[in-house]
């Protein structure tokens, strides 16, 4: 590198010494972060020649993009600054300081992306980005689960090792006149490659490899922040496969309709229907707990042999068991999309955490309509994911963190309580709403929990598996604390009258940016109300979008309707499907079958791997048929959302009854069912 500096300190182009010091230290720590993480043990590659040439190619290409991103700044600063002031001596050793801070922070951020590559198997992505807003939780998060200070004293041993040869070559080229034209003609390649990179290089120039961390290594760490930061949502017109708008609602309204609704909007795209039942309701209070991250391979129901969950294994035979359950994504707010909205996950940031996501057609809404208190109680502080506002936003109360006494929590770590305490926080809550009104007011309390996160931690003695030693123990802890909870309830008042909803919000480690896990994405969900609901193994294929209208199902309820998911014991085996995706890839299983839809209008179709789907239904339908049905869910929803027809105003709301229902269905309609 001195022999390069020299030659350059010896053209007209010495001012600029520094920048090009600078770029070799950003490419060589890039190459350097790229070989430890294809030398991870969990990073599967086919070591082909070819993959090797990717990796490294495109990696080098990427990495000097970034560079003309990341050194910009200091190419106007160069370029701009008097030589008066260049070659002043404090001002040469405070830029001698800002270059060792500058590694210092390239050094740092090599680690973070081992860390992050830890968690999720991809360079810095938007949930990177996302992070940045919630710094408490997650620089909190990895303090407590890495020894962070330790690492940050050791890099500056690597920090100043690069930077002490420097210091000489990049004094004397600040001291050394520099002609103005020379410095202007020193910033223009670099303004030109900056402007050149943001217009035509994408980060989808990366994955051309089949293999989905092969595309990530090619990447660069700092660009796919950066490139993230622009695309944290995608709009489905633009960058999918689509097909005419009407075309799209009508397919949507055909495997959407059943004996028993009728349609009442006939606003383009709109899914509003009535759903009419026979009978008289149940009015039974509901508790939907969603487990973090308990993905269905730590059950011993799904074959794990470790006994983590005996609660859980157990409950199966006393409940509505479900085996073939997906969830709709890899992260916390996109289950919490899909149980409170029955929506598929349409691309970008989940519905969550987006502007306007205000007063829409939830789960809550619906039921606080029908008389219900309707609250969301979360073990950490509900501005994380932007929970709160959503929650509260949308007719639920919402219950955190905050309300609990010291005296009342007997473990926290940076996400939260300990479930147990957070489950004791709501059986105070239900206690209170049950008596408040006498138990004549039923009640829909949504549950998160947060123990099963790395770090890992609990109180000590509840279970055989010392804290923080893994997932296996915050896996095993949560099913302690769940069992807990319910022995607890069955002394309650209420708890004859109440179902129990136990699922996940998302499976654990479902990481991947464009391929879809599929074996990773398959979460429990127990239907549990011992007076009401006969014990029964169902293997059906569904997502956590059709939960919600399942276990409005089970209480024989009747109302307007905007949900896309649909009651699984009221329809035919051979419609069953689930919705799977991540922030850009969008997966629809049906008939033994996975639909994916990417950017640049990529349709894929594939089969499901053997034995994934206990209950599938052999494949009786055209891969074109398939296509047309992926595309018209997600164009529908996106359509829907972004137009304002999802909210909850916009619903008919006056009580629904037989009387709505002289029109009958098309003979059509009926004919298929």
């Amino acid at each position: 590198m001195n022999t390069f500096i020299n030659a350059v300190r010896r053209g007209p182009y010495r001012r600029f010494v520094p920048l090009y010091t600078l770029v070799g230290i950003l490419v060589l720590l890039s190459f350097i972060t790229r070989l430890v993480l294809l030398a991870r043990p969990d990073t599967t590659i086919p070591l082909t020649l070819a993959t090797l040439v990717h990796i490294f190619g495109m990696g080098i290409f990427f990495d000097l993009v970034a560079a003309s991103y990341f050194c910009l700044p200091l190419a106007l600063y160069l370029g701009l600054l008097p030589n008066r002031i260049s070659g002043w001596k404090a001002h040469r050793w405070l830029f001698s300081g800002l270059l060792l801070a500058t590694i210092y922070f390239l050094c740092v951020l090599a680690v973070a992306e081992w860390v992050f590559w830890d968690e999720f198997a991809a360079r810095f992505n938007f949930i990177a980005v996302d992070y940045l807003i919630y710094t408490n939780e997650v620089l909190g998060n990895i303090w407590e689960s890495y020894p962070v200070g330790k690492l940050l004293l050791l890099l500056i041993i690597p920090s100043a090792l690069i930077w002490l040869p420097l210091i000489k070559s990049v004094s004397h080229s600040l001291a050394h006149p520099s002609h103005w034209k020379a410095r202007l003609k020193g910033i223009a390649p670099w303004a030109i490659a900056t402007a050149i990179s943001f217009v035509f290089v994408s980060a989808d120039l990366k994955s051309a490899s089949s293999s989905d961390a092969a595309n990530e290594l090619a990447g660069n760490g700092i660009y796919e922040f950066f490139a993230a930061n622009r695309n944290n949502e995608l709009s489905f017109e633009r960058f999918y496969a689509s097909i005419p708008e009407e075309q799209a609602a009508k397919t949507v309204r055909t495997l959407s309709s059943r004996p028993g609704e009728k349609w009442l909007n006939d606003k383009a795209g709109s899914v509003q229907r009535a759903i009419f039942t026979q009978g008289p309701e149940k009015r039974l209070n509901i508790v939907l707990v969603s487990i973090e991250s308990l993905g269905a391979e730590f059950l011993g129901l799904f074959g794990n042999n470790k006994g983590l969950t005996p609660n859980l294994d157990a409950l199966a035979s006393q409940s509505l068991y479900f085996t073939d359950v997906f969830a709709t994504g890899n992260r916390t707010v996109r289950g919490l999309e899909a149980l409170s909205l029955a929506i598929p996950p349409t691309p970008g940031q989940s519905i969550v955490k987006r502007p306007k996501n205000e007063n829409l057609f939830t789960m809550g809404s619906m039921l606080e309509e029908k008389g219900y208190d309707a609250a969301f109680l979360y073990g950490g502080y509900g501005y994380f994911d932007n929970m709160n506002y959503f929650f509260s936003n949308n007719k639920y109360r919402v219950i955190d963190r905050t309300v609990l006494a010291k005296k009342d929590i007997h473990y926290e770590n940076i996400w939260g309580v300990a479930d147990e305490d957070l489950f004791t926080l709501a059986l105070r809550e239900i206690d209170q709403s049950h008596s408040q009104s006498d138990g004549k007011k039923p009640f829909f309390f949504h549950v998160l929990t947060t123990s099963n996160h790395r770090p890992y931690t609990y109180p000590a003695g509840r279970i055989d598996i010392p804290s923080g030693t893994g997932r296996d123990g915050a896996v095993k802890y949560t099913d302690y604390a769940v069992g807990e909870f319910l022995r607890q309830a069955k002394n309650k008042p209420w708890f004859a009258d109440t179902i129990f909803v136990i699922t996940a919000d998302h499976g654990a480690s479902a990481r991947g940016t464009s391929n879809i896990p599929l074996e990773k994405y398959r979460i429990p969900l127990f239907i549990y109300a011992p007076a009401h609901v006969k014990p029964q193994r169902i293997d059906r294929l569904m997502s956590q979008i059709d939960i919600a209208p399942t276990v409005l199902g089970i209480l024989n309820m009747s109302y307007v309707s905007k949900f896309y998911g649909h009651d699984i014991m009221r329809v035919a085996p051979e419609e069953d499907r689930a919705f799977v995706a991540n922030y850009q890839t969008l997966g629809y299983m049906k008939a033994g079958k996975l639909v994916t839809l990417q950017p640049h209008r990529k349709v894929t179709i594939t089969s499901l791997p053997n034995g994934l789907v206990k209950g599938e239904t052999p494949s009786q339908i055209a891969d074109d048929t398939l296509r047309n049905e992926a595309i018209s869910f997600y164009q529908n929803a996106s359509y829907v959302f972004k137009h304002g027809l999802y909210l909850d105003e916009d619903r008919n709301t006056k009580p629904i009854s037989s009387s709505d229902f002289k029109d009958p269905l098309t003979k059509s309609d009926l004919a298929r069912h």
